[in-house]
């Protein structure tokens, strides 16, 4: 059985990806036992990999949003996984529209889908599969207790935080959203805070980097949390620790893990604040 942890799989805010940078935003948690994974940015299949996880357990899936940069890599993980030798039924749950991406996807790799049921011998891999729409409230896990909260991720409506535990530990994946009080009492005394952040020094550098300035600024300052106030959000819900992902920017200069760190460590002098990184694990009760 695995052990309860939560790896930090991707950890950039954003669909860009640069050289030797992060990668966009997947997470694997392990709840009693059970692995789920908490959204499918690039690099998640590697990153699953990488953490020990043999992609023949994958059982569920759970994505906060259809941004690409949470979802991109849902369908290539779930293929690789089949010609991993994946047989069992695997639950997705998503925002509306999760079940006509999955539709797409595999009508996208029908000759190679249908080619290596033929072939290979293998299950149709539509069969094991079923996508659930996520809604606030409650969730039906399997092997633990799960909720939803729909979050403030204009022009996303559809875009849901996540509580998930077991006896004895709790982890809140916060989703992207902009400063959203609701949050407080959602992640009320949990364990783990997982919060994105923004840096607002940074907002003028990376849009003149990626282009369209205006328009880039005006949505993240709409629809992300400044580092300040994830800062505030987690200390009034009495979070375990705060781990701060969904970094924005995270791969300029003068915006490195070294340079979070500091950051995160002035706005919260002697708080549990963590700046995630890809890779970063988190055992259960550490």
């Amino acid at each position: 059985m695995l052990s309860d942890r939560l790896v930090l799989l991707g950890t950039k805010g954003g669909p860009a990806i640069r050289a030797g940078g992060p990668n966009p935003t997947s997470h694997l948690l392990v709840m009693g036992g059970r692995p789920i994974i908490v959204d499918c940015g690039l690099g998640v299949t590697r990153g699953l990999v990488e953490a020990g996880l043999d992609l023949q357990d994958l059982r569920t899936i759970l994505i906060t949003h259809l941004h690409s940069d949470h979802v991109l890599e849902l369908g290539p993980l779930l293929h690789t996984a089949w010609t991993t030798g994946l047989s069992a039924s695997i639950e997705i749950w998503g925002p509306p529209g999760i079940d006509a991406y999955w539709d797409r996807f595999c009508a996208s790799m029908r000759f190679d889908i249908d080619l290596r049921v033929a072939d290979e011998g293998r299950p149709p891999l539509r069969d094991l599969v079923t996508c659930r729409e996520i809604a606030e409230g409650p969730l039906d896990l399997a092997g633990c207790t799960a909720a939803a909260l729909r979050v403030e991720h204009p022009p996303v409506t559809d875009c849901f935080a996540l509580r998930l535990e077991v006896p004895g530990w709790s982890v809140v994946v916060g989703a992207d959203t902009a400063p959203f009080p609701p949050l407080v009492e959602f992640a009320r005394k949990a364990d783990i805070l997982v919060h994105e952040a923004m840096r607002l020094d940074g907002v003028d550098l990376l849009c003149s980097r990626v282009g369209n300035t205006g328009r880039l600024k005006a949505h993240l300052l709409a629809s992300h949390t400044p580092l300040e106030d994830a800062v505030r959000i987690a200390r009034e819900a009495g979070a375990g620790r705060l781990l701060l992902n969904h970094l924005v920017p995270c791969d300029l200069p003068g915006f490195g893990l070294a340079d979070w760190q500091a950051a995160a460590e002035a706005a919260w002098p002697g708080g549990p604040v963590t700046v995630g990184y890809d890779g970063m694990t988190v055992e259960r009760g550490s």
